[in-house]
C-alpha cells in the first residue's frame, strides 16, 4: 500500500515546503483540471507514465504545452525509435500505487516506484509555481519546482531536468545524450498484461494505440548544438567521481538520519546499529545500482566523445 495524499502533505509540511492546496472533483485530463485551477497563476503539468521493452518505467513530467515526441525521446535514451510506449493501466496501480488519472512525480515516494526514472521538463523553471496531483486526482497543489526537486532528493530519488523538445542527432559518432537516465533495473511486477498500452496523460485514458508523438519544431544547427549541451548537463554530475561519491553519501546520510529517532532508540536500544545497517542495505542496494549504471553510462559517453574529438593517429 502506497502512502496516502494526507501522509504526503504532512511530509511536505514537515520539511517546511510551502504549497497551496486546491480540492476539486476528480479530473482525468489536463483540460478538466484547468477548468478548476487554470485561472491561478501556475504552470499546469501533464505526466506520462512510460515503459521500455525491458519493462523499465519512466515518468515524463512536462508543462501542458510542451511538445513531447516519444520516438525522439526513445532515441535520446538509447532505446531506438520504437523503444518506448505508454505503460499499461495495471502498472499505474501496481508500480506507482496511485489511482488512474493521478500520475505524478510525487508517486516516486512509494517504495514500489523506487526504480522509476523521472524526467522533469526544464520549462518548469520558467514558472514561479507549478501544479501537480498529490497522489490523488481530486486535488491539485501548486509549489515551486525546486521544492519538488528538494523533496524527491530527500527521499533518495533521482531527478533530472531535460529539454523535452530538443532533437539532437543520435548516431554512430554521437551517442544518446540521455542514456544515463535509463534505470538499471525493472521492478518485479506480476500480472501486468502485455496488451496494447492505453494513452494516459494525467489520467486521460483512451482505448487506442499511443498517439502522443508531436514533432518538435525544427531548429538551426547552432540552436540544436546549444540544446544538446544543456541536456548533457543533466547527467554531468556522474562524470565527476567526487560528485558521484557525494550522491552516495547524501543518500546514506538521509537514511541514517531518518532511522535515528527517539522512538527507534527506545524500541531497539543497543540493537539500533543493526537496524540502521539493515535499513541502509535495504534502501540503498537498488539506488547504488542505479547510480553505478548512470556513472558507467556517463563514462562511456564521455569516453566516446573524447575518442571522436581526438582520434588515435594511424601508425
Amino acid at each position: 500500500m502506497g502512502i496516502s495524499k494526507a501522509q504526503l502533505l504532512e511530509r511536505l509540511q514537515a520539511q517546511q515546503i510551502h504549497f497551496s492546496q486546491y480540492d476539486h472533483p476528480v479530473v482525468m485530463t489536463v483540460e478538466a483540471q484547468a477548468m478548476h485551477v487554470g485561472h491561478i497563476k501556475a504552470g499546469l503539468s501533464k505526466n506520462l507514465f512510460l515503459k521500455d521493452k525491458k519493462h523499465r518505467f519512466y515518468i515524463v513530467s512536462a508543462l501542458a504545452d510542451t511538445k513531447v515526441d516519444l520516438k525522439v525521446l526513445s532515441q535520446r535514451l538509447g532505446l531506438g525509435k520504437g523503444g518506448m510506449r505508454m505503460a499499461p493501466e495495471e502498472a499505474v496501480v501496481e508500480v506507482l500505487e496511485v489511482p488512474l488519472g493521478s500520475v505524478t512525480p510525487f508517486a516516486l515516494v512509494n517504495e514500489s516506484a523506487r526504480s522509476v526514472s523521472l524526467l522533469l521538463d526544464q520549462g518548469f523553471k520558467t514558472h514561479e509555481c507549478c501544479f501537480f496531483h498529490p497522489l490523488s486526482n481530486d486535488t491539485s497543489i501548486s509549489l515551486h519546482i525546486e521544492d519538488l526537486y528538494k523533496f524527491l532528493k530527500s527521499v533518495g530519488r533521482m531527478v533530472a531536468y531535460v529539454d523535452l523538445e530538443a532533437n539532437p542527432t543520435v548516431g554512430k559518432d554521437q551517442p544518446p545524450d540521455l542514456a544515463a537516465l535509463v534505470p538499471s533495473d525493472a521492478p518485479s511486477i506480476q500480472n501486468i498484461s502485455e496488451k496494447t498500452a492505453t494513452l494516459q496523460i494525467d489520467g486521460d485514458v483512451k482505448s487506442k494505440p499511443v498517439a502522443v508523438t508531436v514533432k518538435a519544431s525544427k531548429v538551426s544547427s547552432g540552436q540544436q548544438k546549444e540544446k544538446s549541451v544543456n541536456n548533457a548537463n543533466s547527467s554531468s554530475s556522474f562524470a565527476d567521481p567526487e560528485q558521484f561519491i557525494e550522491e552516495i553519501l547524501k543518500k546514506a546520510s538521509a537514511i541514517v538520519v531518518a532511522e535515528i529517532k527517539e522512538e527507534n532508540i527506545k524500541q531497539h536500544g543497543g540493537q539500533l546499529g543493526a537496524v540502521v545497517s539493515n535499513s541502509l542495505r535495504k534502501n540503498l542496494s537498488l539506488e547504488l545500482k542505479n547510480l553505478a549504471t548512470m556513472f558507467k553510462n556517463t563514462a562511456y559517453t564521455e569516453g566516446f566523445g573524447a575518442g571522436i574529438r581526438c582520434p588515435a593517429k594511424r601508425l
